[in-house]
């Protein structure tokens, strides 16, 4: 099981959260988010981690430009992104995961036209914000999910939800789960991740 942390923000804090080795590392280039990341400067991030833009209804050459400045492996699109757009991007040689807000009423039939011009599908939780709502949704509504695209499992994961977590990893619902992806609930403050809490998650999905 891969392990995404999203919403990195603080320099220092960003090469301590590296340390750890992290599948893929977020960093959300949404003006109105509180995790939006503003800097000029990136610090040096392990080949190995896959670095993540977030973009939410970005025009299509400012994620261009963002891609190609911080040379980032993967994009996150958060918002209504159109299977046309991710095809653009995907010329580019990027992982595309393209997020999907859920709750009782998504129909998983929308899937069907990303299929070919993602690499993965990420499943949040429906609120307020495109994203960072801090709460989960119900994992069992994945029972509907009828594709093979393998998905991030997103949306106010905690270590409260240890238990539940085990639970959905044992099921059959999660057999094409490919990463669990994390933000809020490990948080000391916006933006600043706890290491310990971090470590404590790492060595449970492993």
């Amino acid at each position: 099981m891969k392990l995404k942390i999203c919403g990195m923000k603080y320099q220092d804090n960003i090469k301590k959260v590296a340390a750890l080795q992290p599948d893929y590392l977020g960093f959300i280039f949404y003006e109105k988010s509180k995790r939006h990341f503003g800097e000029n400067f990136m610090p040096q991030i392990p080949h190995s981690i896959k670095k993540t833009g977030v973009f939410v209804d970005t025009e299509i050459n400012e994620a261009i430009d963002k891609i190609n400045f911080y040379h980032l492996y993967a994009v996150q699109l958060h918002g209504n992104e159109s299977p046309e757009y991710c095809e653009k991007l995907k010329t580019y040689n990027i992982e595309i995961i393209k997020a999907f807000s859920i709750d009782e009423n998504f129909n998983f039939d929308d899937l069907k036209s990303y299929e070919t011009v993602c690499d993965y599908f990420l499943f949040d939780t429906k609120g307020k914000l495109p994203g960072g709502n801090g709460y989960t949704f119900d994992w069992s509504l994945l029972e509907n999910y009828s594709s093979k695209k393998p998905f991030f499992l997103s949306g106010g994961i905690g270590i409260e939800q240890t238990k539940e977590l085990k639970t959905f990893l044992q099921s059959e619902v999660s057999n094409y789960c490919y990463a669990i992806d994390v933000n809020s609930k490990f948080e000391i403050e916006v933006g600043l991740k706890d290491i310990e809490k971090l470590k404590e998650l790492k060595n449970l999905i492993k």
